[in-house]
């Protein structure tokens, strides 16, 4: 099959929303309706052995949320679906942030009795960014939750954009009988099952049909013929160009949970969802059908087998096929690397593959040379642009409990923090060891994987810092008398850059104006 066939197969997206929206949930049953689980396991569910599929890390089954991206590979209709489940928690936001340069399109999950939060704005901001297209799922219609007219007002003005019914919901809460598609202009009632998809799918093409009213009673019946009538007449048509454009979104009705409304949503999405797109270097713009490869690495996992130490990093393909075995440029380290093990991936468990083409996202295995942001390449120069590591806003010192374990202590730390969930900051006086995250939860995973993965049992001792910025500067005397005046505050982050650890906002501020000629970064791209 030709590079452009290929491309035209592929649908690669992420699923995002506010923590307990029920994302997860919704990703095994697009799993389950691609063929690629056979039984879903409620992630909180005691009564259920199978955890959620893509909830694999131990830390994530107990707590019962994703704290780890997972990126999971399937078939359906004839195309290769691609999709990434996202952490939900805001203390995981980073790794969120990161994942959504390596997707096309977004599915975003919103809570049908909590309507639209917080965590749902920040991320439609990052979507807003890269105009990346979404739709909407609102979930959990089989609770009593919020009308969805005002649902859907509450989307467009809380998440700037306005939207499209695709489908309607058939009541809710315990008389939720199912959703009427007027995408496909059909009624589907389903028989809810938690962990298998039902059979008993029942479609009527017209809703003047007589027999709706049997299905799912008179009153039922009248309230959606009402409800069909005025969305049509209130929402215009879904343009295609703004969705692309990401200026519009469908919305879909269902309860993930129930296998209520989610294969309209799938339909749907494999229809209209944008194939790869071109990707911007800081030379050039690529096209994904070009004949050379290029990708790039946004994501890096120690671990994931924990009977064997490797390191895995996520590859976004982005133009080109990508073939196992052969040797590629790595920009930023101007070296060659041949990856004879390449896999894709079903959230924990990952096949072998030979070739993958733009869209896909393979993993290969590393032994250190490899960080997030690295662009490989078929000899092209160009980085790709937009993956920096942000300023951390919670810092906390790293007591080492056990001194015999340093070395393990130190190579876990490498490797935690190379995944980028978190950033180490060395003292330049004293060689103190300081983690800087964006939430609470991230400490208590590393030291929950440092104990576990590498045996070092520490303790983080909380730290009065407002802010890590990184500093450079074009006058190499002022800047060696910046350091020697500040040698108490300055540390270096993980790749040796240096960093100027500010207590206040207030000192910040004093500093900067008494050090004009340094520069004070935000982020590490600079």
């Amino acid at each position: 099959m030709s590079i452009e066939k290929e491309i035209q197969r592929r649908r690669t997206f992420g699923i995002i929303s506010h923590p307990d929206a029920g994302k997860t949930t919704l990703t095994e049953k697009l799993l389950l309706f691609g063929g690629a689980i056979q039984k879903a396991g409620a992630v909180k569910s005691s009564k259920i052995d199978m955890h959620a599929r893509s909830d694999w890390m131990e830390i994530e089954k107990q707590r019962g949320i994703s704290v780890a991206t997972s990126v999971m590979g399937f078939d359906y209709r004839d195309m290769k679906i691609n999709l990434l489940d996202t952490p939900g928690h805001q203390d995981f936001a980073e790794d969120t942030y990161r994942t959504l340069t390596a997707v096309d399109s977004v599915v975003m999950v919103i809570d049908c009795v909590k309507g639209v939060e917080i965590q749902t704005e920040k991320l439609m901001e990052v979507c807003r960014m890269r105009s990346t297209p979404v739709l909407c799922f609102i979930n959990k219609l089989d609770r009593e939750g919020r009308d969805p007219y005002e649902l859907l007002d509450e989307v467009e003005e809380k998440l700037n954009i306005k939207v499209r019914p695709m489908s309607w919901p058939i009541s809710m809460g315990k008389d939720f009988r199912g959703v009427y598609s007027m995408y496909e202009k059909k009624l589907v009632l389903f028989q809810g099952s938690k962990q298998q998809l039902s059979d008993e799918i029942v479609e009527i093409e017209d809703l003047n049909d007589s027999s709706l009213e049997e299905l799912v009673g008179e009153r039922n019946a009248e309230q959606l013929r009402e409800d069909v009538e005025l969305i049509e007449g209130v929402y215009p048509e879904l343009d295609m160009e703004e969705y692309l454009n990401g200026e519009v979104a469908p919305v879909f009705f269902g309860s993930a949970v129930n296998n209520f409304g989610v294969r309209e949503l799938l339909d749907c999405f494999v229809d209209i969802a944008p194939v790869p797109m071109e990707r911007e270097t800081d030379e050039r713009v690529i096209k994904p059908e070009e004949n050379k490869f290029s990708g790039f690495i946004f994501k890096i996992h120690a671990n994931m087998d924990p009977n064997h130490r490797n390191r895995i990093a996520f590859v976004r393909i982005c133009a080109g096929k990508f073939e196992r075995g052969k040797n590629y440029h790595h920009v930023r380290l101007d070296k060659k690397f041949r990856f004879s093990n390449v896999t894709a991936f079903m959230a924990q468990s990952k096949e072998v593959i030979d070739e993958a083409y733009p869209g896909d996202i393979v993993g290969v295995y590393d032994t250190g040379n490899l960080k997030i942001g690295d662009t490989l390449s078929e000899g092209e120069k160009g980085m790709y642009k937009g993956i920096p590591s942000f300023s951390p806003e919670i810092f906390r010192e790293v007591i080492n409990m056990d001194a015999m374990k340093s070395k393990q202590l130190e190579k876990g730390l490498s490797q935690l923090m190379d995944e980028g969930v978190a950033q180490l900051f060395t003292y330049e006086m004293g060689s103190r060891k300081v983690v800087g995250t964006v939430g609470a939860l991230q400490f208590e995973v590393i030291q929950h994987r440092l104990l576990n993965e590498y045996g070092a049992k520490v303790q983080f001792q909380p730290m009065n810092l407002f802010k890590a910025c990184w500093i450079s500067s074009e006058n190499d005397q002022k800047m060696n008398e910046f350091i020697a005046s500040k040698q108490r505050h300055i540390a270096k982050d993980k790749d040796g850059k240096l960093v100027f650890m500010a207590e206040t906002k207030a000192w910040l501020q004093m500093v900067q104006d008494n050090f004009p000629e340094i520069d004070y970064h935000f982020t590490s791209e600079f």
